[in-house]
């Protein structure tokens, strides 16, 4: 008689509820996306513009609430809403920009240091090392200190000094795959090196480095926020989260609550919807699931 091998199942439950918020995540960040690059044309006001006869107006549903400013007015007279979309426009764009080019400077170190091996990738790690030992924060300090502020030198800051995590994931990807027979074949017909590397070998770690990007993305958004709100990340003139937010936190023991609340839950829904979407890229790349 044969005997029927019971396999566990799976619980599909959790399963399918993980799905929907993946599902309800990629949707939230798509009209985000839609909506920050939209922002310079569907904002109802100018995010810049001052108008102090109208600051600190209540949202639409408060009491002294004009009917032009659905979220309020900050203390300058801003329409907060159009801020909030401008802000999210110009984090997504730091945080994507930065994060490509930190990808792309980490994937070239790490295809290149497991490859060679010997100094090279002994110089690589060793400057890695030294660079997971410098506090951003201190780094932002110096480089404003000598260069000023900008986006573009925000953005390279945080590009060229994230870069470390790539390069060890993709170093230790690249060790285990030239080993394989497939790579000695490709060796014994005397390839060039550089066609190993980018032909054989790159594919097998873009996997892993699209995961480390949806993870990495909302860190750098949050890095953003948090050197703006210390005055080290965008000019004062450029709309921006982490500036709304720290405009809003002078004027939140006066009872303004909103103009932290609305910029600060902005935040938190795209990096929340991020995250999700980078768990539920990992678990679907992982082949023990």
């Amino acid at each position: 008689m044969q005997k029927v091998i019971d396999y566990p199942k799976r619980n599909s439950l959790s399963i399918s509820k993980f799905r929907m918020d993946a599902c309800f995540s990629l949707f939230f960040f798509f009209i985000i996306l839609i909506l920050a690059f939209l922002s310079p044309w569907i904002s109802p006001h100018d995010p810049i513009t001052h108008k102090l006869t109208e600051n600190l107006k209540s949202p639409f549903f408060m009491e002294d609430y004009l009917p032009t400013h659905y979220l309020g007015t900050d203390g300058l007279g801003r329409d907060l809403l159009s801020f909030i979309l401008h802000g999210l426009r110009i984090s997504l764009m730091v945080g994507i920009v930065s994060i490509a080019i930190s990808t792309v400077l980490g994937i070239t170190l790490g295809l290149f240091s497991g490859y060679l091996g010997g100094r090279f990738d002994s110089f690589v790690m060793r400057l890695a090392d030294f660079q997971l030992t410098l506090p951003t924060v201190l780094v932002a300090l110096a480089v404003i200190a000598v260069f000023g502020s900008g986006i573009w030198k925000l953005i390279l800051l945080i590009g060229f000094t994230h870069w470390t995590v790539y390069a060890r994931i993709v170093r230790g990807s690249v060790l285990v795959a030239r080993e394989k027979e497939f790579i000695e074949a490709a060796r014994s017909i005397g390839q060039k090196s550089y066609r190993i590397i980018f032909v054989h070998i790159l594919p097998s770690v873009i996997n892993p480095v699209l995961i480390i990007s949806a993870v990495e993305l909302p860190r750098v958004m949050l890095l953003e926020s948090t050197l703006s709100f210390l005055g080290l990340g965008v000019p004062p003139t450029v709309p921006s989260l982490g500036g709304a937010i720290a405009h809003g936190y002078e004027f939140l023991l006066s009872g303004y609550w909103w103009l932290t609340l609305f910029p600060g839950f902005a935040l938190m829904s795209v990096v929340i919807s991020i995250n999700i979407i980078g768990d539920w890229l990992r678990d679907y790349t992982d082949p023990r699931n």
